[in-house]
């Protein structure tokens, strides 16, 4: 089993791509539940409101994953709500980066139009920069594969498409 894990800065087309190539492949896919959570509880966040993320993303990534279905798309992960941590409250717990991690993550530029849908909060040019490359201290952290996916939304779902078909291939010729 491959996870693809989409990570990165708010508004670079994560969630609208992870659904798309869900819906186009036939894989299972893993929707974002800090979303989820925002919306119901709103975005004034603590670092237990952060925790309780990572726990129902995980628990949510390892239903999908129960019956090792070849390809899984995960909107996030643990790894993504680290990075939440350490831009809001400058610390990162040890529990976020100790949750298992995907095989390969997908690194979104800040490169597109940011969009406000009631649940961001960094949309300053500044503020998206800083995210952004938080975001990806993340994954040199956890040293994890990752390729990094920019462009106007069409060369966003080339790259994205081109990276999972390569780890597909990869995963063929081991088996």
């Amino acid at each position: 089993m491959i996870r693809v894990c989409f990570h990165g800065a708010e508004s670079t087309g994560k969630s609208v791509l992870a659904e798309a190539l869900s819906r186009e492949s036939g894989c299972p896919w893993v929707p974002e539940y800090g979303r989820a959570y925002a919306e119901e509880h709103g975005t004034d966040f603590t670092i237990a409101d952060l925790l309780a993320i990572a726990e129902g993303q995980d628990a949510a990534m390892r239903a999908t994953c129960l019956g090792e279905p070849p390809l899984v798309l995960l909107d996030t992960d643990p790894l993504m709500t680290a990075a939440w941590a350490q831009m809001l409250f400058g610390n990162v717990p040890d529990t976020l980066l100790a949750y298992p991690k995907a095989e390969h993550y997908l690194l979104f530029r800040a490169d597109t139009p940011w969009r406000e849908d009631g649940t961001r909060m960094f949309g300053t040019a500044d503020a998206r920069a800083q995210f952004a490359a938080v975001a990806e201290e993340m994954l040199h952290r956890a040293k994890v594969p990752f390729t990094r996916v920019s462009g106007d939304w069409r060369q966003r779902g080339q790259a994205a498409r081109e990276v999972i078909t390569g780890l597909h291939a990869r995963q063929g010729d081991t088996s």
